[in-house]
C-alpha cells in the first residue's frame, strides 16, 4: 500500500532519446572536428574570439548543463573503451581514446571560460587528467602499430590500468567542479540581499538538484539545506518561497538532506509556513511537497524525524485545509500525497484525520473532476481511506460520504494515456480500493451497501480477467480478499462456480487458478 513518492517534487522530466541524441550531436561533432584539426595551427586571435563567443552565449546555468553533458559523454565513452578493449578491438580503442582526449580538453577549456576563483587543487587535477589522457592516447597508438599478439597481450593490462586511472582522475575532477559550483551558488544565496540575484542562484541550484542524487548529496554537504531554510525565514524573500521549497524537496530525497533538515529545525519552519494564512497557495503547496518528500514510505532514513511527531497535528490540520481549499489538481495532489504518506508514518495521524472530518472533505473533492483529475490524485485519496479504514469509526463516515460508490468506481480505474507511470497508478488505485472494501466490510452495513452497488460482480471480473487488472498480481490478491469478506457477509451474491473457485479454496490456490486463467474463461 505504498503511496506516491514525489520525485523531485513532481518535476521529473522524461527526455526523448532522439532529442537527447540531437543535443549531444553538437558536442560529438565538435569533438570529431577537433580530432581532425588537432595538429593544425590555430591563431591566438581566433582562439580568444571563440572563447568570448562561448562565454557570452550561455548563462551560468547553461554552462553547467553543457559541462554535465560533456561529462556524461566522457563517462559513456570510457565505458565503451573498456568494452572494446575486452574484445581486442585496438583500432576502435585508439580512435575512441583520441575522442575522449579531445572531449576532456574541451570540457576543461569550456569550464575555465566561465568559472571563477577555481582552486589550485582543481588546476592540479586538470593537469593530471590531461597528462594521463595524453599518456593513454600514446599507449593505444602503439597498439595499432603492431600486430604481435604477445606484445598486445602484455600491453593490455597496462592500458586497463591507465584507463582506470583516467576514470578516477576524471571522477575526482568532476566532483571538485560540482562542489565548487555548489559552493559558489550557496555563497551567492548566503550573501545576497537582492531578490533578483537570489532567484538566479536558486534557479541554477534547482537545476543541479535535477541531475541526480549525487549532486543533491554534494549540495546538502555544502550547507544547501541551511541556506535554503535561511531564505524561508526572511520576509523580504517571500516571493521566492515556492522556488526555495521546491529546491528543498529535491535535496531532501537523500539522507544527508534529511539530516540537515532535522538539525536546522526544518519541520518547525515548514509547520509555520503551512499554518500561516498570509502565505500564497503556491507556497503552501510547495511546503506540502517537502512534507510529502520527507515522509515518503519509500525512504529508509526518516526514523530520526522526531520533531515531526511534535508538529504533526498542526501539519495535518493545515494539509486537510489545503485539500479542502485547493484551486487546482496539482495543489490537491501535493497536499493529499503528504497526508497519504503521513498515514504510513504514524497511526495517530489517522485519528487526527477522523477528528478533522477529513474523510468527508476527501470524498467531496473526488466528485470535483477539476480537482481530483488524475489516477495519481485518486491514488492518494484511496491510500488515506485504506489506512483510515483500520479504525472502527470509519465505516459510518464512508457510508455518509457515499464512499462505497467511490470505491466501486475506483475498481474500474483505467489509464487514458497508456503511459507506464499512469498504468501503475491505476493498478494501485484498484488494489487499494479492494483492500479498503475488504477492511470496511467487517461492518455489516458497509458490506450490504457494497453488495447493493454490485461490487461482487466487479471483483469477480477483476479476478477472472487479467486484462481488467492489467495482469497485476497485487490487484488480484486484494480482490480475492475483498470478495471472500463480502461472501461471508452475503453468501447469496455468488454463483456456485465462483464460490467453488474463488472463495472456498485456500487463497493461494484461487490465486494460482486466476493467474493461469485464459480470457475466454470469463
Amino acid at each position: 500500500l505504498s503511496s506516491l513518492s514525489l520525485p523531485s517534487s513532481m518535476h521529473l522530466i522524461q527526455v526523448d532519446s532522439v532529442q537527447r541524441w540531437m543535443e549531444d550531436l553538437k558536442l560529438m561533432t565538435d569533438c570529431e572536428c577537433m580530432c581532425i584539426l588537432q595538429s593544425k595551427p590555430i591563431s591566438i586571435e581566433k582562439d580568444e574570439q571563440n572563447k568570448l563567443m562561448l562565454s557570452s552565449q550561455y548563462s551560468t546555468s547553461d554552462n553547467l548543463q553543457l559541462l554535465l553533458k560533456r561529462a556524461w559523454i566522457i563517462s559513456t565513452e570510457l565505458t565503451r573503451i573498456a568494452q572494446k578493449l575486452e574484445k581486442n578491438r585496438w583500432q576502435r580503442v585508439h580512435s575512441m581514446t583520441v575522442r575522449v582526449n579531445c572531449h576532456v580538453r574541451s570540457m576543461i577549456n569550456e569550464y575555465n571560460t566561465f568559472t571563477r576563483n577555481s582552486s589550485e587543487e582543481m588546476h592540479q587535477f586538470e593537469k593530471l587528467l590531461i597528462n594521463k589522457c595524453s599518456e593513454f592516447t600514446a599507449l593505444t597508438e602503439r597498439c595499432i602499430q603492431t600486430e604481435d599478439e604477445e606484445i598486445l597481450k602484455s600491453m593490455k593490462s597496462c592500458i586497463n590500468e591507465t584507463l582506470t586511472t583516467v576514470a578516477q582522475h576524471f571522477g575526482q575532477l568532476i566532483e571538485l567542479v560540482l562542489t565548487h559550483e555548489a559552493q559558489n551558488l550557496l555563497r551567492q544565496i548566503e550573501l545576497s540581499d537582492s531578490v533578483y540575484v537570489t532567484e538566479s542562484a536558486l534557479s541554477s541550484l534547482f537545476g543541479l538538484t535535477q541531475e541526480g542524487a549525487h549532486l543533491c548529496r554534494i549540495i546538502a554537504k555544502e550547507g544547501g539545506v541551511v541556506a535554503l531554510f535561511k531564505i524561508c525565514r526572511q520576509d523580504c524573500f517571500r516571493c521566492l518561497y515556492p522556488q526555495t521549497l521546491r529546491t528543498l524537496a529535491s535535496i531532501c530525497c537523500v539522507e544527508e538532506g534529511m539530516h540537515q533538515l532535522e538539525k536546522v529545525d526544518g519541520i518547525l519552519c515548514l509547520a509555520d509556513i503551512l499554518t500561516d494564512n498570509s502565505h500564497s497557495e503556491a507556497t503552501h503547496a510547495e511546503a506540502a511537497a517537502v512534507i510529502a518528500q520527507i515522509t515518503s514510505p519509500h525512504l529508509t532514513f526518516m526514523h530520526h524525524l522526531s520533531s515531526f511527531l511534535e508538529n504533526m497535528e498542526e501539519i495535518v490540520t493545515a494539509l486537510v485545509k489545503l485539500c479542502q481549499e485547493a484551486s487546482s489538481g496539482e495543489v490537491f495532489l501535493l497536499a493529499s500525497a503528504a497526508l497519504a504518506n503521513i498515514t504510513f508514518f504514524d497511526t495517530m495521524a489517522c485519528e487526527i484525520l477522523l477528528q478533522l472530518n477529513a474523510m468527508k472533505i476527501l470524498l467531496a473533492a473526488c466528485s470535483d473532476k477539476r480537482i481530483v483529475d488524475t489516477p495519481y490524485s485518486r491514488d492518494q485519496v484511496v491510500t488515506i481511506l485504506a489506512n483510515m479504514s483500520v479504525l472502527d469509526q470509519c465505516a459510518s463516515e464512508i457510508i455518509q460520504g457515499n464512499g462505497i460508490q467511490l470505491l466501486m468506481e475506483m475498481l474500474f480505474e483505467k489509464s487514458s494515456s497508456g503511459s507506464s507511470a499512469e498504468v501503475a497508478a491505476c493498478e494501485r488505485v484498484q488494489q487499494k480500493s479492494a483492500v479498503t472494501l475488504a477492511r470496511l466490510s467487517r461492518d455489516p452495513e458497509v458490506a450490504d451497501a457494497a453488495v447493493k452497488l454490485s461490487c461482487i460482480p466487479r471483483l469477480i471480473k477483476l479476478c477472472r480477467s487479467p486484462t481488467e487488472r492489467n495482469n497485476s498480481d497485487s490487484v488480484l490478491v486484494a480482490c480475492l480478499a475483498a470478495l471472500r469478506r463480502l461472501a461471508v457477509m452475503s453468501p447469496d451474491g455468488l454463483e456456485d462456480s465462483d464460490f467453488q473457485q474463488l472463495v472456498k479454496p485456500r487463497l493461494v490456490d484461487s490465486f494460482l487458478l486466476c493467474t493461469n486463467m485464459e480470457e475466454s474463461f470469463v
